[in-house]
């Protein structure tokens, strides 16, 4: 099932042996050969990156049975998706690291939207695709990031609590029994406590404000000796600079003095949006962080050492100070974003800026997965199927970064050199306009 019709060139090595590498992970002799023509029909060009269509590229003379091999190889056979995950986090980062190292680790996710209601995870959730609500599957990811590229290292479909609980769809589509429901922040921080685990290089982690406002998981990843810079909402409250909640009440008498500490009407935490507005215009700083596709990126800002609020009349001792970072851009009503961050109090403003915008870099991650390698093409209902699928797709787009990290980070690197068969006669694959159904 080659897709190589002319000897290999340079690139084309380079692809044969990071190939080679991942195939230690398919934990079966029969499985390397299929494993290795999927990466590569995930990287042929071609608008449709489901089974069938790459099987008709990969082998126009042997469609039925390269399909076949394809299907199983995805939809069935029990590989691990986190050990070829492990592999091409250690196969990619060598060549990532010759432009710079590490910087940070950035939590995601990502929605697909769906039509009907049996493919594993599907609900009506919010979908970051399209900005709203609507029905659609949603995975968590972790990427691991340099200055000038990012992968990512961990997947996992989010399993609503509709579908936790419901042992007959469960076993439809086959989610394992250990499967049970979490929140999305709780599945990020076990992809990083297993990043942690395998080895990759301790960075600060990243996140939007649907994770930075869970306060167990900014905690678990204190826990975990990690710093943070993590989006939190407008309302999320804080103690102004220099402010504390009041001390334990001291009982008169026989009385047992008071444990947790205190707030009342007079003394009271404010959101940051109160904080913000609260400013002066002297306080906002304009900070530039990066180049943009036409000028440098650049914006107002605001860093202050503050208190975190989080429910601390339960506490016995403040929580310890945080930078919170606001951009309120020129032209604009109010603030547009918030931040909160574990980061040295001796950080400077542009540091802090520049970090905190390097979420963006994953962004083309998501771009180019969706649609250049397929990510959402996957036409299976299982719970396998769909991580396999992702899992394959990561290790394609693991080669694209290596390749990337071979040249400057201002040059473009050109397009791989891989070349397309032609389609079999008549061939229509499913999903086509008029195409001919197969069982």
């Amino acid at each position: 099932m080659s897709a190589f019709s002319s000897a290999p060139g340079a690139q084309q090595r380079r692809f044969a042996a990071y190939l080679d590498s991942l195939a230690q992970a398919a934990e079966h002799a029969d499985r390397v050969a299929p494993l290795k023509s999927y990466c590569t029909g995930l990287l042929l060009p071609g608008e449709r990156k489901s089974v069938e269509p790459m099987a008709a590229r990969l082998a126009p003379d042997n469609v039925r049975q390269t399909h076949q091999s394809l299907h199983h190889l995805v939809a069935h056979a029990p590989w691990s998706d986190e050990a070829l995950l492990q592999q091409v986090c250690q196969s990619v980062l060598p060549q990532m690291e010759q432009n710079g190292p590490v910087i940070a680790w950035i939590v995601d996710d990502t929605g697909f939207l769906k039509k009907g209601t049996h493919s594993v995870g599907v609900a009506r959730q919010y979908c970051g695709q399209i900005g709203k609500q609507d029905n659609c599957q949603v995975a968590v990811s972790l990427s691991m990031t340099t200055e000038h590229a990012s992968l990512p290292i961990a997947w996992r479909l989010y399993l609503p609590e509709i579908w936790a609980e419901d042992e007959e769809r469960r076993e439809a589509v086959g989610v394992p029994k250990q499967i049970r429901f979490q929140t999305k922040p709780a599945i990020a921080l076990e992809q990083i406590w297993k990043a942690l685990r395998d080895g990759v290089p301790r960075a600060p982690v990243l996140a939007d404000a649907a994770y930075g406002d869970n306060y167990d998981f900014r905690e678990g990843i204190t826990e975990l000796s990690l710093r943070y810079v993590v989006g939190v909402r407008e309302h999320t409250t804080v103690w102004e600079p220099g402010e504390f909640p009041l001390p334990p009440k001291q009982q008169k008498g026989r009385g047992r003095p008071g444990t947790r500490l205190r707030r009342d009407r007079q003394h009271r935490p404010v959101s940051v949006k109160q904080l913000a507005e609260s400013l002066t215009p002297q306080h906002w700083k304009t900070v530039s962080w990066r180049g943009g596709t036409k000028k440098r990126l650049r914006s107002r800002f605001v860093a202050l050492r503050v208190r975190p609020a989080h429910r601390d009349e339960r506490r016995k001792e403040p929580h310890v100070e945080e930078w919170l970072l606001i951009e309120w851009p020129s032209g604009e009503s109010e603030p547009t974003k918030y931040w909160l961050s574990t980061f040295p109090s001796d950080i400077t403003l542009r540091e802090l800026v520049k970090t905190a915008k390097h979420r963006w870099i994953i962004e083309r991650d998501y771009e180019e997965l969706k649609q250049e390698l397929g990510l959402g093409h996957y036409e299976g209902r299982g719970w396998r199927g769909f991580h396999h699928h992702a899992t394959l797709c990561i290790a394609a787009y693991g080669f694209l970064v290596a390749e990337r990290s071979l040249f400057p980070p201002s040059t473009r690197a050109g397009r791989l050199e891989l070349r397309t068969p032609e389609f079999p006669p008549e061939f229509k694959p499913r999903g086509s306009p008029h195409a001919r159904r197969t069982s």
